[in-house]
């Protein structure tokens, strides 16, 4: 096997330009096929991790996003009273109440206006997501028109600096603070007290209530989040289902990142076809001006089966070369930070490209399988030749 490797090495670089030209060809499919998955799971990646695994979101039944839900003030302290939700430092319940609504704001440096998160935040909210950390300023004071701006956002976006101000909901809001939310998804909002934003937007209900769960649910001894969600149902008055956040904000990737998906595969697809005919052509021409090669080994001793495989070979190592060199280029994304419109919002979502284990190894199966498909029929014919006009050949 190593004489086979070593005899299919020296024959690839012996053609350098061809070999270069297919293994480019590969690696820029590679590349796209990498960069759409990296596209899709960055965006997955950056929602789920928005959410904690041991907070639950409570919105009105059927909601599929904070958008959709209201819940009302006389349901909120129903829903945090339950058992199955944790208790403070204070004796009180460790939840916020929050209001998610959407406003319009310029890009900096542009006229061009795109939608923007702005959620209203309870005393609890910042203990509930230790994911979020003050970078600059100081946090806004409760009862005031007062806002602090995600990294994202503020990097982004006109008057979302310290300093700076905004005004929406009839009023002047002063930014006081900048925060940093890691690769999640607050990182693209701007917060604010929720009783405040509630009034400036004439909301009389909240749209969502996030809590800390109490796993072992407190004297009924029905903790966690199926002991939540019988809580809820046995009081007629809550007309409110509870979802673990982590899945929450699965659910809100969900259709963004399956369209990416099938872009990402189709997109690929199409191109491996050049891809393949490519490396098909590369190895149709190394066999035909190494037809008297091919009969001297034979004549020597090698089996078709060994020939078969030194050029099967052959076209595995162009499409691995290319799957590494197009993933190699499609890793340097990760520095890279897009925005797109998340479908479920509609307001302007800041995320990165990520490469995990499973796209590495899909990549470089992807660039392989070209090899293998390419170079399948040109070994087989290779294998096929009979000795004598082989050796007879010009």
């Amino acid at each position: 096997m190593a004489s086979l490797f070593s005899y299919s090495l020296r024959n690839m670089l012996a053609r350098r330009l061809t070999t270069a030209l297919t293994v480019g060809g590969m690696a820029l499919v590679v590349f796209v096929f990498a960069a759409m998955l990296m596209l899709s799971e960055g965006l997955r990646t950056t929602l789920v991790l928005t959410g904690s695994p041991d907070n639950v979101v409570l919105l009105r039944q059927g909601a599929k996003a904070e958008m959709e839900s209201s819940v009302d003030r006389d349901q909120a302290p129903l829903a945090e009273s339950l058992p199955q939700v944790a208790r403070a430092a204070d004796g009180g319940p460790l939840a916020a109440r929050e209001l998610v609504v959407l406003i319009t704001l310029n890009k900096r440096g542009t006229t061009k206006p795109s939608n923007v998160v702005i959620r209203g935040i309870g005393p609890h909210s910042l203990e509930l997501r230790p994911q979020v950390k003050l970078k600059e300023g100081r946090m806004p004071r409760f009862g005031t028109s007062e806002i602090i701006a995600g990294e994202s956002i503020a990097r982004r976006f006109s008057g979302t600096g310290i300093g700076e101000s905004l005004r929406f909901g009839l009023r002047d809001w002063t930014v006081v603070g900048i925060f940093e939310a890691g690769a999640t998804g607050f990182s693209s909002e701007v917060w604010g007290d929720v009783d405040q934003l509630m009034a400036a937007f004439r909301r009389s209900s909240y749209s969502v209530v996030v809590a800390r769960m109490n796993e072992r649910g407190g004297s009924e001894g029905t903790g966690g989040l199926d002991g939540l969600r019988a809580g809820l149902a046995a009081d007629p008055r809550l007309q409110l289902e509870g979802k673990r956040e982590t899945r929450f904000y699965e659910e809100q990737s969900e259709m963004m990142a399956k369209f990416l998906g099938v872009l990402g595969t189709m997109l690929p697809a199409i191109f491996s076809l050049g891809a393949i005919i490519g490396a098909m052509i590369t190895m149709h021409a190394a066999v035909a001006n190494r037809v008297r090669e091919i009969g001297t080994l034979r004549a020597i001793g090698f089996q078709r089966r060994d020939i078969l495989r030194a050029f099967l070979l052959e076209s595995l190592l162009l499409g691995g070369s290319g799957g590494g060199i197009g993933l190699l280029l499609a890793s340097s994304l990760q520095w890279v930070t897009i925005s797109t419109m998340n479908f479920q919002t509609f307001s302007e979502l800041a995320f990165s490209f990520t490469l995990s284990p499973r796209i590495a190894v899909w990549s470089l199966l992807f660039g392989t399988g070209m090899g293998c498909l390419g170079g399948i029929l040109p070994a087989i014919k290779a294998s096929r030749l009979v000795i004598v006009d082989a050796l007879r050949a010009a």
